[in-house]
């Protein structure tokens, strides 16, 4: 395709965008909303507990905090999380939350139709991402803000669909649910194109003028308000296909000038790798597990489950196994008083349920004397060696001694990689080691702490869990992060034309 001329359609999607977002889960979707002008303001009446920090606020309070200085903002900040403006943005949103505390943000937000950035996010699935693959799950999720998107509450969207709340329960549908409404309440939806898979993304080298073989479908780009300026620089080209509703896939190729990846890390769950691990009575994921429970396939059974990992999707899967009565086998390599477990990173007050699960594994550890326990027995510094097709299990402690289990499922949720394929090296070289592949907790994306644009790669932004942010809670960040830099950019860009500098081509 021909680089288009100012008075081109808008149809045509040899216009470059400004930003292109891959991935429309909540990252993607609080990206959007930020990009689309929504600017956040301290309210009037808001007095953050932080002192040091309201008193920062107050010096600006005229900016939305998209104008301010980010690392002056979160200097001194603590959080859960390792990148500061997610730290920042979280008690802005959520003020002293992990002390147990629920006071009310203390940030309006407004309209500004002329910070408008056109960009498009572009999605396998509804948007929601990941939590739409969770449907038929058993599983829970503790109710409360975490999940919650800015300008629209959870809690108020809920209480509209359900005449009566349960305690404080919902299910992984719900927040799905919420997070396809948002996008349509908040009128996002031209920004979002779903059906949608990447093929590649890659830099732009050539002559802005190449032509193009014409071959591909345009996605379409109307109604996105694109100036007709020639300052936006075509940096990338990301190529794929869209999947039409008779099931037939249709390429298309899109140019920008900056690319988010805002895939999340759920695409391949990690494996063992050892044998018998391809086994069919051998899970993976949550939602598998989930589905064999709902649809009986472990009712009555009398051998337990083996659940492998020691994050909170292994106590998901142990709190889902353990309310429907199923007796579970839990291994883990770790020892229980290791630090870097995450329940030592959650409050007790406010992950009650993971606390029980970390109690249990505390508590009721295997012992040669005790044998195993009738609903839950934990095995902490054990590895899984092998799965045999009669469907027992052999583990090996670090002593060496091994042990034979008869089992009725086995789940192995020990993390997950992002599926970053459309990359050059699979994404591996903008990582902290370039050598390893991108996970979220031992190789997230490296990123500048407050732009999240990569280090190793300009014009190319990642955030969620690709940057190791895997709470919705912290990776609202990254969107603030994003959206600062490129209206920064956005402003430099158009005192340079003001000034009457460069000839207009980019």
């Amino acid at each position: 395709m021909p680089l288009v001329e100012e008075t081109s359609l808008l149809e045509d999607s040899s216009v470059t965008l400004p930003m292109v977002v891959i991935g429309n889960g909540p990252s993607g979707i609080c990206l959007s909303y930020m990009l689309s002008g929504y600017r956040p303001y301290l309210s009037s009446e808001a007095i953050h507990p932080n002192t040091i920090l309201h008193s920062k606020l107050e010096e600006a309070r005229h900016l939305s905090i998209v104008d301010q200085d980010l690392e002056y903002l979160s200097e001194g900040l603590e959080g859960r999380s390792s990148n500061p403006v997610a730290v920042l943005f979280d008690t802005l949103l959520h003020p002293d939350a992990d002390f147990g505390y629920d006071y009310p943000s203390v940030l309006h937000w407004k309209l500004e139709q002329h910070h408008y950035i056109p960009h498009l996010v572009l999605g396998k699935g509804p948007p929601g991402g990941a939590w739409h693959n969770m449907e038929g799950s058993m599983l829970t999720i503790s109710f409360g803000n975490w999940m919650e998107l800015p300008g629209l509450k959870f809690k108020d969207w809920i209480s509209s669909k359900r005449r009566n709340l349960k305690g404080d329960r919902v299910m992984p549908e719900e927040i799905a649910r919420y997070y396809k409404h948002y996008v349509k309440v908040m009128g996002l939806q031209k920004n979002f194109r779903e059906n949608t898979y990447i093929t590649s993304v890659s830099r732009l080298y050539r002559d802005h003028q190449d032509g193009d073989d014409g071959q591909d479908r345009n996605i379409s780009t109307q109604h996105l308000q694109i100036e007709k300026s020639t300052f936006i620089k075509r940096n990338w080209e990301i190529r794929g296909y869209q999947r039409i509703a008779d099931g037939s896939h249709v390429p298309f190729c899109l140019f920008a000038e900056n690319v988010a990846l805002a895939t999340g890390t759920l695409d391949s769950p990690a494996h063992l790798d050892i044998e018998g691990e391809d086994f069919p009575f051998v899970f993976h994921s949550m939602p598998e597990f989930g589905a064999a429970i709902s649809k009986g396939k472990l009712r009555g059974k009398v051998d337990p489950v083996l659940i492998v990992g020691s994050g909170l999707t292994a106590a998901d899967a142990v709190l889902c196994a353990y309310n429907n009565n199923i007796p579970v086998i839990h291994v883990f390599r770790r020892r229980v008083t290791d630090p870097s477990l995450i329940f030592k990173q959650l409050p007790k007050k406010l992950y009650p349920e993971y606390h029980k699960v970390y109690h249990m594994m505390c508590t009721q550890s295997y012992s040669v004397d005790s044998n195993l326990l009738s609903d839950y027995t934990s095995f902490p510094e054990h590895h899984v060696l092998s799965f045999t097709s009669d469907m027992k299990c052999i583990l090996q402690s670090l002593s060496g001694l091994k042990k034979i289990f008869k089992l009725s499922a086995a789940v192995v949720l020990i993390g997950s990689h992002p599926n970053l394929s459309f990359l050059k090296e699979q994404g591996c070289y903008l990582g902290h080691n370039s050598s390893q592949p991108i996970t979220c907790k031992s190789n997230p994306v490296e990123i500048d702490a407050y732009t999240y644009e990569c280090v190793k790669e300009a014009n190319l932004f990642a955030l969620g869990p690709l940057v190791g942010d895997n709470f919705v809670r912290f990776l609202k960040g990254g969107a603030l992060g994003v959206t600062r830099c490129l209206a920064t950019r956005q402003k430099k860009k158009h005192l340079f034309v003001e000034r009457g500098g460069g000839d207009g081509i980019a």
